[in-house]
């Protein structure tokens, strides 16, 4: 029987219910256990940490894409603020282009105008009258001697160039190579000097002032260059640490999670910063295959709290088995049930039953495909060793691929561990089978 009016909504409702958007601290669909499984509970941890620092400090944010990093960030925006700290968040693809190399003119200047913008926008005033922008363009006029490019910076909307123009960001490197502590110490003065700023205007000249700076993970190249992209931020992170913390503020960056494979190391550098990290929702137990009870349940959760009625569209196994083939990472484990809806057409289609939903499987696995060789035999040892198994520095740029493209997941049920996407492990073992590797 085609489908009823009534019917088709319910579709269209579960449909729109699971698109991908960041939840607001309160949001009634929030599940908790997703996130804090135990007594880990990254954001608790890091709030603690920066009412403990003195004198400002960095705290280190990590998880791949669809673990709820930017959702997280604004209930610790909310938690700091509850007990009286001024927050200030920003999306730094609003700032710079994330798809070239970075360095660490491009991304200071980045930070520094973030933060310039969020003050103004609060208190309708920047430190000394002057916003971020306009001390950059002095600086880059008068205090550094690159004329050539110093005198196209008139008219130039630097944000919009920086965020939206790679020639420009190019030459703002360029120009800055040789420079870096100088330009560093004029946007570390700004920050400080917006701290004290905000402290005035709190009439609090203790107030603890936090800058979150979300998205620096999603700095990712296309094609050939992603390589090299890859490269640039380990070497803004590792290379240039020291100058990403600033005296007085408080700052939280997010980082890629192939950065925390390297262990403490940025981190250190910055103080002691440990990364905290999100991981995917344990749908399996600890280094297997075998589907885990709990985790399964937390998913079902998530689709109840968006929609009551999504067990008259899907049958529990069927719902399990998108959970299972999503690897826990909520973002594919809604896609995956997106993908399935458009096609239902008859009455008779429903609850979907899991062999319904391999459509969607194969179509989420395909955009996966194809793998070179080389990676399949690494795939299948992380697959055994439940590890990165990183051998060498030089062969991060392709861990940092497996990691934000969700070859590998990352999971915490015990400590940490990685294996392969489920909709992968056929794949790679069938390679590794036919090759007798």
């Amino acid at each position: 029987m085609p489908l009823s009016a009534q019917t088709r909504e319910q579709l269209k409702t579960l449909y729109n219910a699971l698109a991908d958007r960041v939840l607001e601290p309160g949001d009634p669909v929030y599940v908790a256990q997703v996130n804090c499984q135990g007594f880990s509970d990254a954001i608790e941890e890091i709030a603690t940490e920066i009412e403990w620092q003195d004198g400002g400090g960095v705290c280190l944010f990590t998880g791949q894409r669809g673990t709820g990093k930017s959702t997280e960030l604004k209930r610790l925006k909310k938690r700091l603020e509850d007990g009286g700290t001024v927050v200030f968040y920003a999306d730094l693809a609003e700032f710079l282009l994330l798809t070239k190399e970075v360095e660490i003119s491009d991304f200071l200047v980045s930070v520094a105008g973030a933060m310039s913008e969020r003050v103004q926008a609060v208190y309708g005033a920047s430190p000394g009258n002057r916003s971020y922008w306009d001390r950059f363009r002095e600086f880059m006029q008068t205090r550094v001697e690159i004329r050539e490019f110093a005198a196209r910076l008139p008219g130039v909307d630097i944000k919009a160039a920086l965020k939206s123009d790679p020639d420009f960001k190019h030459r703002v490197q360029e120009a800055a190579r040789g420079h870096v502590a100088q330009l560093a110490r004029e946007a570390h003065d700004f920050l400080a000097e917006a701290v004290l700023f905000v402290r005035e205007r709190e009439s609090d000249p203790a107030r603890k002032v936090v800058l979150l700076i979300d998205s620096v993970e999603r700095i990712r190249g296309v094609g050939s260059e992603a390589m090299a992209v890859y490269e640039s931020v380990r070497n803004l992170f590792f290379g240039h640490a020291e100058l990403l913390r600033v005296p007085l503020l408080h700052i939280v960056y997010t980082i890629p999670p192939y950065l925390s494979v390297l262990g403490p190391g940025a981190g250190a550098l910055m103080g002691g910063a440990v990364p905290r990290r999100l991981v995917s929702t344990h749908v399996f137990r600890d280094r297997s295959r075998e589907p885990d009870p709990d985790g399964l349940a937390v998913l079902r959760t998530v689709v109840e709290r968006r929609h009551r009625d999504w067990s008259r569209l899907f049958e529990q196994k069927a719902l399990d088995q998108l959970a299972i083939s999503s690897g826990g990472d909520l973002r594919e484990f809604f896609r995956l049930i997106r993908l399935c809806l458009p096609a239902v057409r008859d009455e008779s289609q429903l609850p979907l039953s899991p062999s319904a939903v391999k459509a969607a499987e194969n179509a989420a696995r395909s955009e996966m495909l194809p793998i070179p060789g080389q990676h399949l035999l690494w795939l299948q040892r992380i697959a055994r060793t439940h590890d990165t198994c990183l051998e060498k520095d030089s062969e991060l740029p392709t861990l940092a691929h497996f990691l934000d493209n969700r070859l590998v997941l990352n999971y915490r049920n015990g400590s940490d561990w990685y294996d392969v996407h489920p909709l992968l492990r056929e794949l790679v073992d069938a390679h590794v089978a036919r090759t007798g590797a």
